[in-house]
């Protein structure tokens, strides 16, 4: 007799808990990384298609006549007249203000922009030019600057940081959700490829340099950030970070002055190399630092959200001080915001500590330093986002009002729909299934009505901005609201990550300062 078969029952279907997005392991690797990198590279390619900084607006136009005017001067002068007022180079009109590795940059994009579109960097005739075939090969010139820098160097941090496991084993998993916080950076994305500028290149050459010290690579390292300070000046928020991280190291090796002698010896040279044909004389050094610091422009700039343009409401700083005691207060106010940071590194060096140091050095820089801009906003943000698994809820909350107190300045460019679009994809993926957002959230409801309140005021804020004119007497009233509102957040944000590095226990929380060193 037969035996009966038993009934063929179908797979039960997967939960909904199941459902795989890039960053569920077990991903393969590459395949996924490089599927998030053409993510984020299509992102940078709609947002470029949009307008940019001073479209149409002539005489001076904006950022990005400033960078095609690099582009001109490099181009057709010698580097002796890069950065001196003659005949062909007027300061006035977007003087080169940028340190050399800034402007070999310009010389290479221009030659590249010269052999297809001449008549776009022709020398003095080219002012103000515009057009589509322009515009196409400008953008082509971030865009490719961003896959060549940035997009290698974050694959390199995030690879560091998983392979030391920072922040706990636990942290592995999440690597290609990092990877996707750090790429899809909003406040960047729209500042390199909608407003138009190249920050991709200074930032990514930092962050090669931060993975570079992960890895145990200080050489490499200090040569990478020497690169990042001479192709934007602004990189220096990060030096005492740097300094001090590699000081401590130092100091518990065996042979400390044998390993500092070695880190100046790079630094140096890399310095001599960058800045080369500006040594061969102390009238043409002096005339390119000359530029790189314009303290005649005053201790700020329209609305920024630090401490002195958000004071300067009840302190007329401008009115009351010269330039040389506005110059020392500012210094002494930096110094005085980074020193608990830095001593904290100098005197236990760990990986985690290294990447709070980071954004605390450049937090303080940013409000509390001379000729402070919205876009500096994007320095601090970097450590930020590669502290993103540590402290996602702190990251997510800066994103937001980073962004916000650029919000002027975007809605200037006209790259409001950007605005909205690349800042929801972010928080898409921010709040993913399978994302680290939310696995330390533990919030009481007191406190989480508290941190709602700023949230709904900038939400009011961002349709009052638009929709009501502000009293004549005050025509720049909600810009100031915006400023005081994100400078309350940064200031709250720069307390707690000094509080967090400082509470830092070493010996747990990181792979241990005798393996680390």
């Amino acid at each position: 007799m037969a035996k009966p078969r038993k009934p063929r029952t179908s797979a039960p279907d997967p939960p909904v808990s199941a459902a795989r997005l890039p960053w569920h392991p077990p991903a393969p690797p590459v395949p996924t990384a490089v599927l998030i990198s053409l993510a984020a590279l299509l992102v940078r390619v709609l947002v470029s298609v949009g307008p940019y900084s001073g479209q149409g607006a002539a005489p001076k136009f904006g950022d990005y006549e400033a960078q095609r005017h690099w582009m001109e001067l490099t181009l057709h002068l010698t580097p002796s007249d890069w950065y001196r007022n003659t005949s062909d180079n007027d300061l006035a009109y977007w003087g080169l203000d940028y340190p050399p590795l800034s402007a070999y940059q310009s010389l290479l994009h221009g030659r590249i922009i010269n052999a297809s579109l001449p008549e776009a960097v022709a020398l003095r005739s080219s002012r103000g030019y515009e057009s589509m075939e322009s515009k196409l090969l400008m953008r082509w010139t971030v865009l490719s600057s961003d896959l060549l820098v940035f997009f290698p160097a974050a694959l390199c941090f995030v690879w560091a940081y998983m392979k030391l496991g920072i922040g706990g084993e636990e942290r592995r998993e999440g690597w290609m959700w990092l990877l996707s916080m750090v790429l899809m950076s909003p406040c960047l994305v729209l500042i390199d490829h909608g407003h138009f500028q190249y920050n991709c290149i200074s930032l990514g050459l930092t962050l090669g340099a931060t993975a570079g010290v992960l890895s145990r690579n200080e050489l490499v390292a200090a040569a990478l950030f020497t690169l990042a300070i001479n192709h934007k000046q602004m990189s220096l928020y990060f030096a005492p970070a740097f300094f001090s991280h590699l000081l401590g190291k130092c100091l518990k090796r065996k042979y400390p002055i044998v390993e500092v002698t070695k880190l100046a010896f790079v630094v140096l040279g890399t310095f001599a190399l960058v800045w080369w044909p500006f040594l061969h004389s102390h009238e043409a050094a002096l005339q390119v630092i000359s530029r790189l610091a314009p303290f005649e422009r005053g201790i700020y700039e329209d609305y920024v959200a630090n401490f002195w343009c958000s004071t300067s409401v009840i302190i007329k700083w401008k009115k009351l001080f010269t330039i040389k005691p506005l110059k020392l207060m500012s210094l002494s106010a930096t110094i005085l915001a980074f020193l608990p940071s830095f001593v904290q590194q100098v005197k236990s060096p760990s990986n985690l500590g290294f990447l709070y140091s980071l954004m605390n050095s450049s937090f303080s820089f940013y409000l509390f330093s001379y000729q402070v801009h919205e876009k500096s906003i994007l320095l601090p943000l970097l450590p930020a986002s590669l502290l993103a698994l540590e402290e996602p809820r702190m990251y997510g909350w800066f994103v937001y009002f980073a962004l916000f107190s650029m919000y002027p300045l975007i809605g200037r460019d006209q790259l409001l729909l950007q605005y909205v679009a690349v800042l929801g994809l972010f928080f898409l993926i921010y709040y993913s299934p399978g994302g680290s957002y939310g696995k330390r959230s533990n919030i009481s409801c007191r406190a989480k009505l508290v941190l709602s309140l700023p949230f709904l005021y900038s939400l009011l804020l961002h349709i009052t901005y638009l929709q009501i004119e502000p009293p004549k007497r005050y025509p720049f009233l909600f810009d100031a609201l915006i400023m005081f509102v994100c400078f309350s957040q940064f200031v709250i944000l720069a307390l707690y990550t000094n509080y967090k590095q400082w509470m830092l226990d070493t010996h747990s929380r990181s792979i241990g300062v005798k393996k680390d060193l």
